[in-house]
């Protein structure tokens, strides 16, 4: 079975739950014997998979019609695929124009969906019509649909109504247990100026407002003074949003010592670091199809404070891996002081914290393995080519 995968991001280039997910996903399907994977990212050349840039003609134009130009690239290259499986809007479209050219089945493995993300018009002006004309079409025309978390399934059936409920299958993201584990080394700490005689609350991620970074600040200010408070957060989706996170961390940094905010994408090793330090790691996103940074600090051995959207519940046990934070878009004051809240009980409580991070390991490595993803994904191929 030859298998088009299709995605933006591919390493070296990830900085998304996207992207780590084909990561992994890659490299379990490359490892069955009778699955042969061509790979189809954008950017520039790197080993293996073929790489589509932007046309001459587009760069400088709206990112949603560059992101077309490099679908169509993409469409040229996979003849000769028996399934196209797609990953996020950027892909979408060139999961579906291939599956019309070549006669070939198009599955489409839902990350997040446009629907629920407005705020990408910030980003994109009028191309966050164009994403979500280019979204909405593939899933009226994919053989199969995967979401990551039944959450994210009851989501997709809620925006796409017109969709058979057969149609869309549930493959729970990963999490690779021999990359994250409890790392007690403190050389990246160290370097990046983190007291590691002091606890801290770690957050890792985009800037982007589905990961609610505003909020995690906002609480931190009623935090312990004792804790560090560490964000981990680069690639602002728009110089505004960078400009709000950047007042906002001068402000809490006025208010209170241990306030450290890291810019840069930190390479696997010293994430690996950083989560498994922490007193607690916190997720305050206002959206989220899974979370698979919760299952990397969860390997990690760290307890999780999250709020409860999406398919994160489905990963954080609540008041045993973690303790989730109820999320409610018309009272962010509240959410806010609920984060702060369970970020006090897991600083104040040590034991409590160790219990939590030893069942969130145990449940990584039980339930998230990449093995089973990728045979579930295999057998949604094998299910559209029948």
């Amino acid at each position: 079975m030859r298998v088009g995968l299709l995605t933006k991001e591919f390493p070296p280039d990830v900085y998304g739950g996207a992207g780590v997910h084909v990561d992994f996903l890659v490299r379990e399907l490359r490892s069955a014997s009778d699955v042969d994977v061509d790979v189809h990212c954008f950017g520039s050349p790197r080993e293996g998979a073929t790489a589509h840039h932007v046309p001459a003609d587009l760069v400088g134009t709206n990112p949603a019609l560059q992101t077309m130009g490099v679908d169509l690239s993409m469409v040229d290259a996979v003849i000769g695929c028996d399934v196209l499986h797609s990953h996020t809007w950027y892909a979408n479209l060139a999961g579906h124009l291939g599956s019309l050219l070549y006669d070939v089945p198009h599955v489409l493995t839902a990350h997040s969906l446009e629907p629920r993300r407005p705020w990408k018009a910030e980003q994109l002006g009028g191309g966050y019509a164009l994403s979500s004309w280019a979204e909405r079409t593939a899933y009226q025309t994919a053989s199969a649909i995967i979401a990551v978390s039944a959450g994210m399934r009851l989501d997709i059936l809620d925006c796409y109504p017109f969709l058979d409920a057969d149609r869309v299958h549930v493959v729970r993201n990963g999490i690779d247990t021999a990359d994250y584990w409890p790392d007690p080394e403190t050389g990246a700490l160290e370097r990046l100026g983190i007291d590691v005689e002091r606890p801290y609350v770690v957050f890792v991620g985009r800037i982007t407002r589905q990961k609610g970074v505003p909020h995690l600040i906002r609480a931190a200010a009623s935090v312990d003074p004792q804790a560090q408070i560490v964000l981990c957060a680069g690639a602002p989706d728009t110089p505004q949003l960078g400009s709000e996170v950047a007042a906002l961390v001068e402000d809490l940094s006025e208010r209170r010592s241990g306030v450290l905010w890291i810019p840069d994408m930190l390479p696997r090793a010293e994430i690996r670091q950083l989560l498994s330090n922490a007193a607690v790691f916190c997720c305050p996103s206002v959206y989220e199809p899974l979370g698979i940074v919760n299952l990397e600090a969860m390997a990690c051995c760290t307890a999780v404070v999250a709020s409860d959207v999406g398919g994160i519940p489905e990963v954080v046990d609540d008041g045993r891996t973690g303790l989730l934070v109820h999320y409610d878009e018309q009272d962010p004051a509240g959410f806010e002081a609920g984060l702060a809240d369970a970020l006090n009980r897991v600083l104040a409580d040590h034991r409590l914290a160790e219990s939590m991070g030893a069942a969130g390991r145990a449940r990584a490595v039980e339930e998230f393995g990449w093995p089973a993803v990728a045979a579930r994904t295999v057998e949604v191929y094998r299910a559209v080519l029948a």
